[in-house]
């Protein structure tokens, strides 16, 4: 069966029962129909002064054609932790619309690792991202409208930094010019458009700890810049306030079910290549307080995901994890072994063997950050022994387990092997967690970091207005930021097509934006889109309601 199919066939229970699981009252649950809730903020904040549970983080290889199943396992993993005893909860990201129609990415897992409704999750799921596009674009029309009328902030139209969102890929927005028509208009001038994953607002929601956290890092948001480069913040336009009205039910995580009937809060968003992607800190907190076991994710693979989990999640909300599960698959192997991926099925263990560099530089980037780790081996069908055997002895020569999986197919009974390790992790008690660089560090020197010790790169190659505008904000009191990279997820350098573990490469640095309100500093590097575009046939073209009711064509 398809995964919408068994999704289909899931026995749910009401909302209500999974959130008793967590000892959630039911009057802490505002539902969404009867599968789906938010967990209220009165409730949150009666639980600050819990102990945390343990927190295990799911990421992986470099994605590629072939597959990989991070948040399959995530949620497999949240599965079978309870399966063998453990409360557990699971903590993922929120869907956007843009791949869903795009190139069939979704975010509810898959085959019966899945968390469900699984319709809903992938399409307007509870509006938390309308409401980040309303919000973010309240303020961009503020922006526009303060002009208008006799720019009392000086604002210096040709400095204006803040851009327009929508959660769609949308390729023609990119780059545009607006306030076009006249006087009656306002001042023409360019602009753009992100995808609404990228925007400082939702990254904002991802790291804020409550409403009143929230409107501050709204208020520090930096619009634009007068002609004496003074920075002008979202305050002085008087947007927070009615911003953060928009967001405060979005505020609220997400609490839904796995097909186990175990709990998962899914709050935040995706796309570790171009923003943070990362579980919301309020959601997977809430989860810690609740849970003795909790399974998160993040983006892409290690490289990216994992990078900014550590030094950007972590650091911002004192967080410790206790393990690391690295998601790889026999098919990914093969493909950074030279492999295509119309010729995958055959066995070729040669290609295994040579496609686990990509395995081994992530297992040794992981380690960097003092975290134990075990490997998980996402099983396909077309998987031989041999080509399993290669990636566990790969892996046992570099000290660290290697585990097949079989979640996909068995859903918790299937990965019960790893539960058991990661549990043993946990209870040895020898993560001593470090983020790679110091906050007191330079923020072009962050950037080195990232790129030597993390992609390998030789050297960064940056304009000198970019090693300006770094110095400026440095001076400006931002320089114990952490750096947010927007990189291709395809390659631990620049060029997606560049497979397996490079290395005589330099990360190019075209542009720098300082996201003040979220606490972080975006590096964009090489070609990579903030706006991505559909491909030449988007899923889109094959989604539709059929003579049942039901959606066709969404996976």
């Amino acid at each position: 069966m398809s995964d919408i199919d068994i999704a289909r066939k899931a026995k749910k229970k009401p909302i209500q029962e999974i959130g008793a699981r967590l000892n959630i009252p039911a009057e802490d649950l505002l539902p969404f129909g009867h599968d789906k809730a938010k967990v209220s903020e009165t409730f949150i904040k009666s639980i600050e002064s819990r102990p945390n549970g343990h927190l295990i983080l799911v990421t992986a290889i470099n994605p590629t054609p072939a597959g990989e199943g991070k948040t399959t396992t995530t949620v497999g993993l949240g599965d079978g932790l309870n399966a063998i005893g453990k409360k557990a909860a699971i903590c993922i990201r929120e869907a956007s619309l843009g791949p869903c129609f795009g190139m069939k990415g979704g975010a509810a897992g898959g085959g019966y690792a899945q968390v469900v409704p699984m319709e809903d999750m992938n399409l307007h799921f509870t509006g938390d991202f309308h409401a980040i596009t309303s919000a973010h674009n309240l303020l961009a029309a503020m922006l526009d409208n303060h002009v208008y009328w006799g720019n009392e902030q000086e604002v210096d139209i040709r400095r204006i930094a803040f851009r327009r969102v929508m959660d769609m890929n949308d390729r023609a927005l990119r780059e545009i010019v607006c306030n076009l028509g006249g006087v009656a208009n306002g001042f023409p001038r360019e602009a753009g458009f992100d995808i609404t994953v990228a925007s400082e607002v939702m990254a904002i929601l991802c790291l804020a700890t409550d409403l009143a956290d929230l409107e501050k890092r709204l208020g520090d948001i930096i619009v634009g810049y007068r002609r004496d480069r003074s920075p002008v913040y979202c305050r002085d336009i008087k947007a927070d306030g009615a911003m953060t009205v928009l967001l405060q039910q979005a505020m609220q995580p997400n609490l839904v079910q796995t097909l186990e009937n175990n709990p998962a809060f899914v709050h935040g968003g995706p796309f570790a290549n171009i923003a943070h992607g990362c579980n919301s800190v309020v959601a997977t907190t809430t989860a810690l307080k609740l849970a003795d076991y909790v399974v998160t994710e993040a983006g892409f693979g290690a490289d990216l995901g994992a990078e900014k989990f550590f030094d950007i999640k972590c650091r911002k909300a004192g967080l410790s994890p206790s393990a690391v599960v690295l998601v790889a698959t026999v098919r990914a192997m093969k493909m950074n072994g030279g492999v295509a991926k119309a010729d995958l099925g055959p066995e070729n263990v040669e290609a295994v063997k040579a496609g686990c560099a990509n395995l081994g530089r992530h297992i040794e980037n992981v380690k960097k950050f003092g975290v134990p780790l075990v490997v998980g081996i996402n099983h396909f069908v077309t998987d031989t022994d041999a080509e399993v055997a290669a990636i566990m002895d790969y892996c046992t020569a570099l000290g660290v387990d290697a585990v097949l999986n079989k979640h996909w197919a068995e859903g918790g009974a299937g990965i019960r092997e790893t539960a058991e390790k990661v549990v043993s992790l946990c209870e040895g008690g020898t993560a001593a967690f470090k983020p790679l660089y110091p906050a007191e560090m330079g923020l072009f020197e962050k950037i080195e970091t990232i790129a030597t010790e993390i992609y390998r790169a030789d050297a960064v190659v940056a304009d000198k207005k970019i090693h300006d505008q770094l110095k400026q904000w440095e001076a400006q009191g931002y320089g114990d930021l952490p750096v947010c990279m927007a990189k291709t997820q395809y390659s631990f350098s620049t060029d997606p097509n560049l497979r397996g573990a490079p290395t005589g490469h330099s990360l190019p640095v075209r542009e720098v934006r300082l996201s003040a309100g979220a606490g972080f500093v975006v590096a964009i590097c090489g070609e990579i889109m903030t706006m991505p575009g559909l491909p030449r046939v988007p899923s889109a073209e094959s989604i539709c309601i059929n003579a049942d009711g039901q959606i066709d064509g969404l996976f």
